[in-house]
């Protein structure tokens, strides 16, 4: 079987007056987004527009539901409660989901932003709690998640759905998990490429300490803020192509 993979943004996280990503440039390169829904970016004004420009391009949708933390960004911790957690993602997810119903598009999958999605890496209560949040939509959303954290390891338990990510700009520390950058700034296309296609390709990718670690995953993040994201996502759709990856959503690859 031929290896699927789905590129995949981050994108509706501008605000009011405030503009932020690059989503009309990222749009015709990638297959699957994640949309901010109001908690650490977003507006509801944007969330609806985001929605329509995505099935404009056949992209599908998700949610990236977060800390209530606009000033911060979701990048800063909180401590919260099992069942607050799950209040979050159904408040967001619900709010998008509603959008996603008006524009006749279906919600794929969810994501958890930032620091809540870092916080349950390591905590049990708020790791069941975003899947416990999960769990009230119907038909039930894939689960994105990195590989062997504790909500990916969690999920397939509980016979969630559950989706690997791979990042393409972020670096990885040596037990699989990532570093959170305040500021994407610009990459090294080629090498990111490179990157990505040992990823893909090998299932290895090379830690900051030089380390080579095992990582699996059936979709690409990509950050729209960082200015070389839409030449980033061209090159790797093109390398990925040429050696015979199908270039898919989640919903449509094999596993779900």
């Amino acid at each position: 079987m031929a290896l699927e993979i789905d590129l995949h943004c981050d994108m509706g996280e501008s605000f009011g007056i405030y503009s932020l990503g690059n989503d009309q440039a990222m749009m015709p390169h990638v297959t699957s987004i994640s949309v901010g829904c109001g908690f650490h970016a977003g507006d509801p004004h944007v969330m609806r527009q985001t929605v329509a420009l995505a099935k404009e391009h056949g992209v599908a949708v998700g949610s990236h539901p977060g800390f209530p933390d606009l000033i911060g960004f979701g990048r800063r911790k909180m401590h919260i409660s099992r069942q607050e957690a799950a209040d979050y993602i159904i408040y967001q997810t619900g709010a998008l989901k509603a959008f996603c119903d008006q524009a006749g598009v279906a919600l794929q999958h969810i994501k958890p932003h930032g620091e809540l999605y870092q916080m349950a890496w390591h905590d049990d209560d708020l790791a069941r709690g975003i899947l416990e949040g999960l769990a009230v939509f119907r038909p039930t959303p894939i689960f994105l998640a990195l590989y062997n954290t504790l909500p990916y390891n969690l999920a397939r338990q509980m016979g969630v759905r559950v989706a690997g990510e791979l990042y393409a700009d972020l670096d990885y520390l040596p037990d699989g998990t990532t570093t959170i950058k305040k500021k994407h700034g610009a990459v090294n296309v080629a090498a990111t490429v490179d990157k990505v296609l040992k990823m893909v390709l090998e299932n290895k990718v090379a830690t900051l300490d030089g380390q080579e670690i095992t990582v699996q995953g059936r979709s690409i993040c990509l950050h729209g803020d960082n200015p070389r994201a839409p030449e980033l996502a061209q090159a790797l759709r093109r390398e990925l192509e040429a050696r015979g990856v199908k270039i898919l959503p989640l919903h449509a690859q094999s596993f779900a």
